[in-house]
């Protein structure tokens, strides 16, 4: 009981003097010096292997290659028993099923080897993975504040996220661990007085290079409480 009335008189109004004090362009770069402190991404091939896990389904194993200097981007998944390589760079796509670029039309509608998809796939894990530092793209529009608030029991620093019609229409929520400053959760609805769309949450940490990356993604719905998958970063 002492131990939480200590916390309750020490660490709450200290979390809520940082949110009245920092401004969400600060809590950002804060936030972005922790996650990646030398400043490499965007200027650096990143690699990384991935669990994904979807409830009623097999696990698909996924390696991915970003390299936005090179407008290079790899989806390469084991997926229904077979190695499917979807391949972006500079607008033009390449794909591969079981290491073969000779691919029928059946196949090619099967397994949804297309371009549009392959940047679509592209424009979602780069996003994803790039946290929070994909937070400084243009069409990014901060709230004006930094809020108190809780994110799965854990008190944090929050931040409004919209986007400019071009780019997008889902309101997000950001949430910050109010001393490191790192990403422990985001939220987004499409119609947010519905509460429809997902939260997701973010737990344990690995290092890819100096990046500081979240272990593990879970994804949830807002209406049902739904869990509807897992991303296991392996490295």
């Amino acid at each position: 009981m002492r131990l939480l009335i200590f916390f309750c008189f020490f660490f709450l109004p200290l979390a809520w003097s940082q949110a009245q004090t920092i401004t969400p362009e600060q809590l950002l770069a804060k936030s972005i010096e922790y996650h990646d402190p030398a400043g490499i991404w965007g200027k650096a091939s990143i690699e990384l292997q991935l669990t994904e896990t979807r409830p009623g389904a097999k696990d698909r194993k996924t390696k991915l290659q970003i390299d936005l200097p090179r407008e290079l981007f790899v989806l390469d998944q084991l997926r229904d028993e077979h190695r499917l390589e979807s391949k972006i760079q500079a607008g033009t796509c390449t794909f591969k099923l079981d290491g073969n670029t000779d691919i029928s039309d059946a196949d090619l509608t099967k397994h949804r080897f297309n371009c549009e998809r392959t940047a679509t796939m592209r424009d979602y894990y780069t996003y994803l993975w790039g946290l929070p530092m994909k937070l400084q793209d243009p069409g990014t529009q901060l709230g004006d504040q930094v809020e108190q608030s809780t994110f799965q029991g854990q008190n944090c620093l929050a931040i409004r996220v919209t986007y400019s019609p071009e780019v997008g229409k889902d309101i997000w929520y950001f949430y910050f661990h109010p001393e490191t400053y790192a990403l422990i959760g985001y939220r987004f609805y499409h119609d947010e007085a519905k509460n429809d769309g997902e939260y997701i949450t973010l737990e344990g940490e690995t290092t890819i290079g100096s990046l500081r990356l979240p272990q593990t993604r879970k994804w949830y719905t807002h209406s049902e409480e739904k869990f509807l998958g897992a991303d296991i970063l392996n490295q």
